[in-house]
């Protein structure tokens, strides 16, 4: 396992070994060219068991975000990328071509205990509990509304999220994991 900085996409890898999904880290440290256009890496290629390899681009969130107490504003599911993500990842997907499928995968900081229900599954992780979601990137790009035009971010609609997103042992086409799988 590379050693990963972000603890996010750590859990995620650690996820994929410990289910034995075999999957190719990607160095993000370095964009490729294409057509002398320089695109935006991914994460992960992952090799699954549903009808689609997976081009895997993890986006780390807190659940529940927003101000903590009983009076909390801001979003529950934090749901954005930045253009670039989702214009790489398309063209990623056009590249590799028709057994390969760009996903978002949503990885979730679970931050509080009574929260954990509202998860079919849970991961735990250098003590740390994580519940991964995915996007398949071409539902997100034409249901993306702007978020921020100065970081040219993106998200989508509450109601579009809860549409599109997927467990990701649904997207990987593997059991369902038991409620807190790993401790590591």
């Amino acid at each position: 396992m590379a050693i990963r900085r972000n603890h996010y996409d750590a859990a995620f890898e650690a996820y994929l070994r410990s289910c034995r999904i075999p999957y190719v880290a990607i160095d993000e440290t370095r964009r490729a060219l294409l057509a002398e256009t320089s695109l935006k890496s991914f994460d992960f290629i992952v090799y699954s068991q549903s009808r689609w390899n997976l081009l895997v681009d993890v986006k780390g969130r807190r659940f529940p975000s927003g101000t903590t107490g009983p009076q909390r504003t801001g979003r529950r599911w934090e749901s954005w990328a930045t253009r670039d993500d989702v214009e790489g990842l398309l063209q990623w997907q056009r590249v590799f071509g028709g057994q390969f499928r760009g996903v978002l995968v949503f990885a979730y900081d679970l931050t509080e205990e009574r929260r954990l229900a509202e998860h079919p599954w849970v991961w735990e992780f250098r003590q740390r509990r994580y519940a991964f979601y995915g996007v398949w990137i071409d539902e997100f790009a034409p249901a993306m509304a702007r978020r921020s035009p100065r970081w040219e971010t993106v998200s989508l609609p509450a109601g579009a999220y809860r549409r599109l997103r997927h467990p990701l042992e649904e997207l990987l086409g593997t059991p369902t994991p038991s409620r807190i799988s790993h401790s590591a």
